[in-house]
């Protein structure tokens, strides 16, 4: 884990901070709630304080890995001056010291393309979803993002990432792969503003 680039990953944390808005509005419309327990899962994270901004949830955290992301995303959380609101956890794809159907909504950017960085946990965000609950995974703009803005981030986030690691996903094979898992949840597949799997509990 040593070589992971974290310098990178910050970087890209950052540099979608414009972004953020945008898809917190499409996870809110997706979500459907004004309440609930909110967690953002791995090392892309950044959307939570936009929900928390929109009024969006009760409770906020921020599950961080690999190891070395939870002070970068404190020194964020205290920059937005959040730290009474966001409570920042390090831990792993399995989700370890996470409380067990707990939140409503999981939010897990970067999920489903750097399989050298992290393998998904499936089990482990079901396990942490109350019964109703539902988790966002995989990654994309959101469809309310403006043109001008992608295309102003669009090139260099794309270097960063394949620099990270990240890998091309085929859909079908995706679905495909899912489907044959036999996991526990209901998964819808959207590719409006990106490639998200959608799991409900």
């Amino acid at each position: 884990m040593n070589s992971v680039r974290l310098d990178l990953i910050q970087e890209i944390d950052q540099l979608w901070d414009p972004i953020y808005p945008y898809l917190a509005q499409h996870i809110q419309e997706l979500y459907g709630r004004r309440e609930g327990a909110i967690v953002e899962i791995g090392p892309f994270c950044g959307v939570i304080f936009s929900l928390l901004k929109e009024k969006v949830g009760h409770s906020f955290m921020i599950a961080a890995f690999p190891e070395g992301m939870g002070n970068f995303l404190r020194q964020e959380v205290e920059k937005q001056n959040l730290v009474e609101r966001v409570e920042i956890i390090e831990t792993a794809p399995s989700l370890v010291g996470l409380e067990e159907d707990h939140f409503d909504l999981a939010i897990f950017r970067g999920a489903l393309f750097f399989p050298n960085l992290f393998q998904v946990d499936f089990s482990a965000i079901y396990r942490i979803l109350k019964k109703g609950g539902m988790a966002l995974l995989g990654g994309g703009f959101g469809k309310f993002t403006p043109e001008a803005m992608i295309e102003k981030i669009k090139r260099r986030s794309r270097d960063l990432n394949l620099s990270i690691g990240k890998t091309e996903i085929d859909e079908d094979q995706l679905i495909q792969d899912l489907r044959t898992r036999n996991l526990k949840g209901r998964f819808e597949f959207l590719t409006e503003g990106g490639l998200w799997v959608l799991m409900r509990k």
